[in-house]
């Protein structure tokens, strides 16, 4: 599967932003997606993941509550909405994709995902 993100822009702090992460060439129903993001100097983070089936979700503490993934089976595409941005959130993001994965997998900070998207930078002033 290829993977193609797009959304990310300057937004004050406050605003809000959704990312999208178009998938080709798999059968998306079948992979588990998440959106990554890597901060200038600090290490990959898992923000968010979505099962396969879109029925199960996973946040890091630093987003809960202010991020939501969803993905759109039409489509192909998976979203991060993100509000409240704050200027912590500034960072490159990637979507990734694995096949067949659990949430918990694919989110562990030690995994190393199958396919990644190209990244899109989110910039948030304050």
């Amino acid at each position: 599967v290829q993977l193609q993100a797009s959304g990310g822009g300057l937004v004050q702090a406050g605003g809000s932003l959704r990312l999208s992460c178009a998938a080709s060439g798999g059968t998306f129903s079948r992979y588990a997606m998440g959106w990554f993001r890597q901060a200038p100097g600090k290490e990959r983070e898992a923000v968010s993941c979505i099962s396969s089936s879109g029925t199960v979700t996973e946040y890091s503490d630093s987003v809960k509550g202010r991020f939501t993934v969803s993905r759109d089976y039409a489509k192909n595409t998976v979203y991060l909405q993100m509000k409240s941005l704050k200027p912590e959130d500034t960072a490159v993001y990637y979507c990734a994709a694995e096949f067949a994965a659990e949430v918990t997998t694919l989110c562990h900070p030690l995994y190393q995902p199958d396919r990644w998207g190209q990244g899109t930078q989110v910039t948030v002033s304050s």
